[in-house]
């Protein structure tokens, strides 16, 4: 209909509208009549009517007609196997697996020890080893009570005493009784010895552990301090460990030994490891939520204590699947749709999806490898669309 009319039309143009040679013009079914006058007011506007209907129907023909020619410029991704992970995410802070605050027990005088890897006096991130003497407290009373000597020498002749009446025994030369008595005070002698080593051993502050200072408040040497005075903290953060509190609908989801990946913004391009070590039976009345415990290898010391670090609990994962941007996937009810380039048109597929993440969906139906995913220009795409490749 619209053709017949546009080809009359430029027809009539042709003619100039100076003659109308027939009473009615028939177009299929509809007809309109036209008498025949030389009243050139009756026929201009019967002219202008039609001349305006029949522009009308060829502009429209031929916007119709564009709009179905124009490629639509898009860029594409082909398909590839990769590693996919589905992780839940939580926060909160690290700590060290081992950290200590170390108090004086005893009044003394202070005197910081040398670091013997460095010949320097020991200071804050000095690394020690487990038994390192890091301060020295003197105090020569408090030494000559402990009567580390004395002790020593009392149990010296102890044990002389009870090895002879030892052998006394075994030839019948004393009774049993005085055998037992000789072992005892070779006891008594051990333990007054121990005793004041230990006594002198709380005038020395020795690291506990291997690790790093991370406090060593100052005093100047010489000075005396009295005792319950903070004098260093000590760390190891080669092993890391961050609790976390999740909500209750994924206590079902998490399970011991499961992978954590640990992210912090200091380090944007480096994901450390953890692991699931502990996991609380019980639910929080107040917070609907249960606590977990990661533990993280921090060997490269990447992360530092006290860091606010993302955990992204990975609940399940494949080394290898088909995998496409998430943000590509439209929904047609309740059905999922993706746009493939196939020469120079745009194909739909429908598509069975797996795992996903943030950022990545894993395709088990509807795709093929190297097939190429329209990834930017699809929102206004349908099946069958021309499409320009420009990526």
């Amino acid at each position: 209909m619209k053709q017949n009319l546009t080809t009359f039309f430029l027809h009539f143009v042709k003619r100039g509208f100076t003659q109308i040679l027939i009473p009615m013009i028939k177009f299929g079914e509809y007809a309109l009549p036209i008498e025949k006058s030389n009243n050139r007011s009756m026929k201009n506007p019967i002219i202008l009517c039609l001349t305006n209907v029949l522009l009308f129907v060829a502009c429209n023909n031929q916007s119709s007609d564009f709009s179905t020619d124009v490629a639509v410029n898009v860029s594409v991704e082909e398909v590839e196997y990769n590693p996919i992970e589905q992780t839940l995410m939580a926060t909160g802070t690290i700590k060290p697996v081992m950290a200590v605050i170390i108090k004086n027990e005893m009044a003394g005088n202070y005197y910081l020890q040398k670091n013997p890897r460095t010949r320097s006096p020991f200071k804050m991130g000095d690394e020690v080893q487990k038994g390192d003497r890091i301060i020295r407290l003197e105090d020569k009373e408090y030494e000559n009570r402990a009567n580390i000597e004395g002790a020593r020498l009392d149990l010296e002749i102890s044990e002389m005493e009870y090895k002879k009446q030892q052998a006394l025994y075994e030839k019948g030369g004393v009774t049993l009784r005085e055998l037992v008595n000789s072992e005892k005070t070779l006891v008594s002698a051990r333990q007054s010895h121990e005793n004041a080593q230990i006594s002198l051993d709380k005038m020395q502050i020795v690291a506990p552990f291997s690790g790093v200072i991370t406090n060593l408040p100052y005093y100047s040497q010489g000075v005396r301090l009295e005792t319950g005075q903070e004098v260093l903290s000590l760390m190891n953060y080669s092993t890391m460990l961050m609790d976390l509190q999740m909500p209750e609908n994924l206590m079902g989801e998490v399970k011991m030994n499961q992978l954590v990946n640990i992210m912090n913004y200091t380090l944007p391009d480096d994901t450390l490891r953890g692991k699931i070590s502990e996991l609380s039976p019980a639910i929080d009345e107040a917070t609907r939520s249960f606590k977990g415990r990661v533990i993280i290898e921090n060997e490269s010391m990447m992360l530092r204590p006290g860091m606010f670090v993302k955990a992204e609990v990975v609940v399940a994962a494949k080394d290898s699947a088909l995998v496409i941007p998430k943000d590509v996937v439209l929904v047609e009810g309740n059905r999922k749709v993706v746009f493939v380039a196939a020469n120079e048109t745009a194909e739909k597929r429908f598509i069975k999806t797996g795992i996903e993440n943030n950022g990545q969906l894993e395709v088990l139906d509807g795709l093929k490898k190297d097939e190429r995913v329209i990834v930017k220009g699809f929102e206004t795409l349908k099946d069958r669309s021309k499409i320009n490749v420009v990526k």
